[in-house]
């Protein structure tokens, strides 16, 4: 695959208390009058949701403002939040294991069942056609992303150690470039890429759902969620009516994102198409199911400790 044919399909220059119960609030110097969250271009509910001004409209009658700031993928959303740059954001399941294992200031506040489907995909051409088929070669993949998450355990299913392959690290917008010079045998991405890449002839070898039950969370500051409990609630239930729009407008939803970002059509509804779109309190089974990730990513030393991923959730209860 060319790169030419990755820029066609409009990909290239689009992107540049613990679970025991809540925290009481803290006294605040003053009342909270901006929510700063971070979001990632073109993926996620919450790219339509600052399109569609959503928030702004909710929180007008509070004086509450809402700043969107723009990150390339999960982890660095994370890193804001921990340095007390945003509040509130969108990521997959792995970066907050990796910030957890760092020590940041992090709570999961809800979690969303495979609302971006990732894939490990190949060129049209490629002798890859099975997971086997990828020992020896070199798989391109953001760093502590759940795609990476999404690799080791694809990895796993077929037998093979993270030492069975080369993993470069890689950004997604210089994985685009790599692959389309044919610089890594496979590539390992979500939605949308994924769905541009597929676009453009690229193969899925397995689907994150083929390897892992995946989710993806919505996470805050955890001074957020001390300071404004009933705020964050609100903010999550607002979020949850959102998803309940995109589930049954699904070609809005991706018309919406394509009118913002330029993103191609058609590989905007194939990715819509298939996400999950609905957003649920954490459970046991969800917790244990992130905790043996966090565990996975341990065993093969990804993160420097081993972590309790209960000890970081947050309890958001479901206004009726």
């Amino acid at each position: 695959m060319h790169r030419r044919d990755f820029l066609s399909a409009g990909l290239g220059a689009a992107f540049g208390g613990a679970i025991a119960g809540v925290w009481p609030p803290l006294a605040r110097a003053a009342e909270l009058k901006e929510i700063r969250i971070g979001y990632q271009k073109a993926a996620g509910i919450l790219f339509a949701v600052k399109q569609r001004q959503t928030l702004e409209n909710a929180l007008k009658a509070q004086n509450i403002g809402v700043k969107w700031v723009e990150f390339q993928f999960g982890p660095p959303i994370l890193e804001a939040i921990a340095t007390g740059n945003v509040d509130f954001g969108f990521t997959g399941d792995a970066p907050p294991i990796f910030a957890q294992a760092a020590g940041a200031n992090i709570v999961y506040v809800a979690a969303l069942p495979a609302n971006l489907i990732e894939g490990i995909v190949v060129h049209p051409d490629s002798p890859i056609h099975t997971l086997a088929d990828l020992k020896g070669k070199t798989i391109g993949v953001a760093k502590a992303s759940s795609a990476h998450n999404s690799t080791v355990a694809a990895l796993e299913k077929a037998g093979l150690s993270f030492s069975d392959v080369k993993v470069i690290y890689l950004p997604p917008a210089d994985a685009v470039a790599a692959f389309a010079r044919g610089s890594i045998d496979a590539w390992a991405v979500w939605d949308p890429y994924l769905a541009v890449a597929e676009k453009g002839g690229a193969r899925v070898v397995s689907f994150n759902t083929d390897v892992e039950k995946p989710y993806q969370y919505f996470l805050a500051a955890k001074s957020f969620a001390q300071d404004d409990p009933a705020l964050l609630t609100q903010l999550i239930d607002i979020l949850a009516k959102e998803l309940d729009w995109a589930r049954a407008n699904r070609a809005e939803l991706a018309q919406t994102i394509h009118d913002a970002s330029g993103v191609d059509l058609d590989a905007l509804l194939k990715a819509e198409q298939r996400a999950g779109l609905t957003v649920e309190p954490l459970n046991d089974d969800i917790i244990a199911n992130q905790q043996a990730s966090a565990d996975r990513f341990f065993k093969l030393a990804l993160i420097p400790k081993q972590i309790a991923v209960r000890d970081i959730v947050w309890k958001w209860t479901p206004s009726s």
